[in-house]
């Protein structure tokens, strides 16, 4: 656990430093015009592989409700945003779980530069925490893809609506643009899941 920890934060550091360095060459999308954010209805079941994550990674799955329920966008922070979602999409290599390590579901911050779709989203979470977004408005979220896969996505609880971070895809778009069924995301109240509306709940988020 130790040496995976140090590890962990050498790369993350070193990205992290990357994109700083980087960010005057990006050119950025506009913001976001206001949109309406998704309702929790009800509490859910956790993915198991997410309460294995909590186990060895506690402080990932820490809650302050005394943080914002939501991330106030200004161009400063959306570029932040930006740029993240960016570096790690082209940093972490695809890859499920099973031709990785041989296991179905895992979720773990890409430590070797090797991940799945869960993976990609809790590493972007970590890096936004540590330039200051609140992780209470960052919920990773469980959804049904356009294969009719489950598949992970990180959602960003903001004042202009849900906005979804996808390893498919750079382009941050809000929750009801993805084409995605949500089905379930961590709740902002405690450590737990809530229901997102979704019939159906699948048992792992294995899509690369």
């Amino acid at each position: 656990m130790f040496t995976r920890s140090v590890r962990t934060v050498v790369g993350l550091g070193a990205l992290l430093s990357l994109a700083a360095c980087e960010v005057r060459a990006e050119v950025f999308p506009a913001m976001p015009i206001a949109e309406v954010g998704a309702t929790p209805l009800a509490p859910a079941k956790p993915i198991a592989a997410w309460v294995s994550f909590c186990q060895g990674y506690a402080a990932e799955c820490t809650l302050d409700r005394a943080e914002p329920a939501r991330i106030g966008l200004n161009p400063a922070i959306w570029n932040t945003i930006v740029s993240v979602n960016r570096r790690v999409n082209r940093s972490v290599q695809a890859m499920t779980d099973m031709e990785h390590l041989g296991t179905p579901d895992r979720w773990d911050l890409a430590e070797d530069g090797i991940g799945d779709c869960e993976d990609f989203q809790l590493l972007k979470r970590h890096l936004l925490a540590q330039a200051g977004l609140p992780k209470r408005a960052m919920r990773m979220t469980v959804v049904i893809d356009e294969k009719g896969e489950g598949h992970a996505v990180l959602t960003l609880i903001t004042d202009r609506g849900d906005l979804i971070l996808d390893n498919k895809t750079s382009q941050i778009l809000p929750w009801h643009r993805t084409g995605y069924v949500f089905i379930k995301r961590e709740s902002q109240d405690a450590v737990a899941w809530v229901s997102l509306g979704g019939v159906t709940s699948p048992a792992t988020t294995a899509n690369r």
